[in-house]
C-alpha cells in the first residue's frame, strides 16, 4: 500500500545494506591478532581468549562507545571527535555525586553499538572517535574552570569536536571559557536545562546554578545568543530570573515545549542562537531536564521535563545546522537507578552525534 511505502523502518533496512564495515572488520581482524585466539572446542571466529574489541559488553574497558583510548592528547588532532570527561562535582549545591557521572555514562555506553538503526548510519565507519580520559579534576572551582578552559581550547584548536562528560554543571563556565577562547568571533549556547544557572553567585562561589550568567560576561559571548529550553518548576531563584531578563537570554519552559511543539522550538532556539553573526554555537544539556521519573541520578531532579522521545528530537534538531562541542551533565550515580540516568545521557549523546553526521557536520 502507497500509503506505507516511506515508512522508516524501511529507510533503515535500505540504509543497512549501504553501511561500510571496513572499521568493524578491522576491529574483529585486531582483536584477533592481539587477544590471542580462541581455545580448542570455540568454533566462533571472532571470539578471542581476551577480550579485545567490542564484544561481550559486559567486559572491557570503559571508554565511551568503545573508543580507542588516547593517551598521548597532542595527537588529538587525528580524530574527528574526543569523549572526555570532567569528573567534578564540588559546585554541586544539594546532592553531590556527579565526579562518577563520566565514569557511569562510559561503563553504560558499553551497552551500545555504534550503528543507529533509524538513521542509518555507523557512527564508527563514519566518524574517527577517541577518548581521551578524564580531564585532571582539582576541587577548586576557579582551579577547575582554568583546567576546563585549557582543555576544551586545545581539543577545539586542533579541529576536534569535543563531548564532555560531567560532572555537575558549573564546569560549563570553564568549557564555555575554552569554547569562546578557541572561537574567532561570537559563540551562542544553547541550553537544555530544567533551571537558569544565571544567578550571580551561590554559597559566595561560582556554583552550578551560576554558569551561563558568568559565561554571558565573555568577550565573545552575548546573552541575546543563549538560550535555555525546558526552564521551569520549583528550583528556581528570582535572582537568576532577574539576572536571564538583564543579559537578554531566550526562555522556553516545558510550557512553551508544549504549545508549541520540538519542530518550533528547535527554530526559535537556532534563530536566537546563531543570530547576529554567531560563528560557532554550543550545546550544554543538563539531564535533569529529562522528567525525574526518569533521570532521577541527578542533582536536582524536577517532575514535569522532557520525556525521552522530545528530547531526542530536540537534539537531533538543535545539532542539524551543526555545533562546536557539546557536554552532557549532572549524572549522579549514586541516585540512579539501575543506570537509567546514565543511560539516558548516553542516548542523548550519541543521537546529537548521529544527527551531526546526517546532516554531514561531522565527518568527510
Amino acid at each position: 500500500m502507497k500509503q506505507f511505502e516511506n515508512l522508516e523502518g524501511n529507510f533503515a533496512l535500505d540504509a543497512s545494506e549501504k553501511i561500510s564495515r571496513a572499521h568493524y572488520d578491522k576491529r574483529n581482524s585486531d582483536a584477533l591478532n592481539t587477544g590471542l585466539s580462541a581455545a580448542d572446542g570455540i568454533s566462533d571466529p571472532n571470539i578471542t581468549t581476551f577480550v579485545r574489541g567490542g564484544s561481550p559488553s559486559y567486559a572491557g574497558l570503559s571508554t565511551f562507545l568503545r573508543s580507542p583510548f588516547l593517551e598521548d592528547v597532542n595527537e588529538v588532532n587525528k580524530y574527528d571527535v574526543a569523549f572526555v570527561g570532567a569528573p567534578f562535582d564540588a559546585g554541586t549545591t544539594f546532592r553531590p555525586g556527579t565526579r562518577f557521572g563520566p565514569e557511569s555514562m562510559r561503563q553504560i555506553s558499553k551497552l551500545y553499538r555504534t550503528y543507529h538503526f533509524e538513521a542509518g548510519i555507523d557512527l564508527a565507519e563514519s566518524i574517527s572517535m577517541c577518548d581521551l580520559g578524564d580531564i585532571y579534576s582539582i576541587h577548586n572551582l576557579e582551579k577547575q574552570n582554568a583546567q576546563l578552559e585549557k582543555a576544551l581550547h586545545h581539543i577545539i584548536s586542533n579541529g576536534v569536536f569535543p563531548v564532555v562528560l560531567g560532572g555537575d554543571h558549573s564546569i560549563a563556565y570553564g568549557t564555555l571559557r575554552g569554547v569562546a577562547k578557541a572561537v574567532d568571533g561570537k559563540v551562542g549556547v544553547i541550553q537544555i536545562d530544567r533551571h537558569l544557572d544565571m544567578q550571580v553567585s551561590e554559597m559566595d562561589e561560582k556554583m552550578h546554578d551560576t554558569p551561563l550568567y558568568h559565561a554571558s560576561k565573555l568577550p565573545n559571548l552575548d546573552g541575546n545568543n543563549i538560550v535555555q529550553i525546558g526552564i521551569g518548576g520549583w528550583q528556581n531563584d528570582v535572582k537568576g530570573s532577574i539576572e536571564a531578563k538583564k543579559n537578554g537570554n531566550t526562555i522556553l519552559t516545558m510550557g512553551d515545549v508544549d504549545e508549541f511543539g520540538i519542530d518550533k522550538i528547535a527554530e526559535i532556539a537556532l534563530e536566537k542562537a546563531w543570530a547576529n553573526g554567531v560563528k560557532a554555537v554550543y550545546l550544554t544539556i543538563d539531564i535533569d531536564s529529562v522528567d525525574s521519573g526518569i533521570s532521577m541520578g541527578t542533582g536536582w531532579p524536577e517532575p514535569g521535563g522532557f520525556l525521552p522521545r522530545e528530547i531526542l528530537k530536540l537534539v537531533k534538531k538543535l545539532a542539524a545546522p551543526g555545533l562546536i562541542g557539546m557536554e552532557l551533565v549532572e549524572v549522579s550515580p549514586p541516585y540512579d537507578h539501575h543506570n537509567q540516568t546514565a543511560l539516558m545521557g548516553t542516548r542523548i549523546i550519541c543521537d546529537t552525534l548521529s544527527s551531526l553526521v546526517v546532516n554531514h557536520k561531522l565527518g568527510k
